[in-house]
């Protein structure tokens, strides 16, 4: 599996009145983290789509443990594999700055082409991911 790590700060706005992270911000720090892994890869999502290929979110799940709040430092451990040539998952879990584990989530993505319609992964990307 290749793996990347990111850094995420909290803003104000991801928080509620509570003072917590709301949920939905940790799917967007998904796509971050998951975005950084490609590119690590060599190919960013920019390229990928000029190339005629998206890669939409066909599964998401995240597991919230403890909760992250402004101004917290996180990291997102994002490890990455393909599940055929047409799919790929990403895990992720987000660690608080002592190591606590704040989340742990997974996406699944299928392969699309400009029309629409499931094609094949890029090379690069399988060769990668295998």
């Amino acid at each position: 599996m290749r793996t990347s790590t990111s850094s995420v700060r909290v803003r104000y706005a991801e928080t509620d009145k509570m003072g917590v992270v709301y949920y939905a911000n940790y799917l967007v720090w998904f796509e971050v983290a998951r975005t950084d892994l490609l590119r690590t890869m060599g190919w960013t999502y920019r390229e990928m789509e000029e190339a005629g290929v998206s890669l939409p979110v066909i599964e998401a799940h995240c597991e919230y443990h403890r909760p992250a709040r402004y101004d917290d430092e996180l990291e997102v451990a994002t490890r990455g594999a393909l599940l055929s040539p047409a799919r790929l998952a990403f895990d992720y879990d987000v660690l608080q700055h002592d190591g606590t584990v704040s989340a742990v989530g997974r996406t699944v993505h299928a392969a699309m082409n400009d029309r629409g319609r499931p094609c094949r992964l890029p090379e690069q990307i399988r060769t990668e991911l295998a």
